[in-house]
């Protein structure tokens, strides 16, 4: 068990970028001359599977921490703004009834659609001006980027397509695929009106905030074109309210 300790605490100290080292383990010791090695390295595995278990859910709870904390930190994105997209999204996705596994992926897609924003520099993420055409290219790689972050890990793997629709419109105009209706995942068509509309009720340093009913009309105004008209119907009765 010291040894153990000793890894395991060594590992703590190591870190790889902003992500935390994780490591399970398990032992197990001979106390009785009739137990056998098979037993002993079956017990030290059971044990191991038990931690790994916690271990799991701790590096995991790290590693989105991690993500998103760095994308607060280069964007306007926000934690107040993160958690009123996981609450729409939620009431969205009750309202279509979808299984919990669903429900999970839409909270997790709601905090970390735009991750792919981490690759991206800060003073185009940050601009207050007008963006410029060649700028503009590259804020559009960010579904890609944030598809290949999502690929790399098994945690966020089942929202890792849904961060690359996320900015497809109902109508095939969006990017980077050119999808159209229901080709785009269903949590992407959620994300896209949820984002859209937190975004014009709070607004941006470089954009004023609008009214409730303002926001609700732009939403109807781009319904059938940049977004899922049934959807949007559903978001202005179930979460606006209007």
């Amino acid at each position: 068990m010291e040894i153990c300790e000793r890894v395991r605490k060594t590992c703590l100290e190591l870190r790889n970028g902003s992500v935390q080292l994780s490591i399970a383990l398990g032992a197990s010791t001979r106390q009785e001359i009739g137990k056998t090695m098979q037993e002993m390295i079956r017990e030290a595995e059971d044990r191991m599977y038990r931690n790994k278990l916690l271990e799991s859910k701790s590096a995991r709870h790290a590693l989105i921490s991690s993500l998103e904390q760095s994308l607060w930190e280069i964007d306007f994105e926000t934690k107040e703004h993160a958690s009123r997209m996981q609450n729409m999204a939620l009431r969205m996705g009750q309202a279509f009834k979808l299984p919990s596994n669903q429900l999970d992926e839409l909270a997790l897609l709601a905090t970390l659609h735009d991750i792919g924003k981490i690759a991206i520099a800060k003073s185009i993420l940050m601009k207050r001006e007008k963006l410029t055409p060649e700028e503009w290219e590259v804020i559009k790689k960010h579904p890609e980027i944030g598809y290949r972050i999502a690929n790399s890990s098994q945690d966020l793997l089942p929202i890792a397509e849904a961060i690359l629709t996320h900015h497809e419109w109902w109508n095939g105009k969006g990017y980077p695929q050119g999808l159209r209706g229901e080709e785009i995942p269903l949590i992407s068509r959620i994300i896209s009106i949820i984002d859209a509309y937190d975004v014009m009720i709070h607004g941006r340093p470089y954009k004023m905030a609008q009214s409730q009913e303002e926001a609700s009309n732009e939403l109807r105004r781009c319904s059938g074109t940049q977004f899922d008209p049934h959807l949007v119907k559903v978001f202005i009765k179930t979460v606006i309210g209007v």
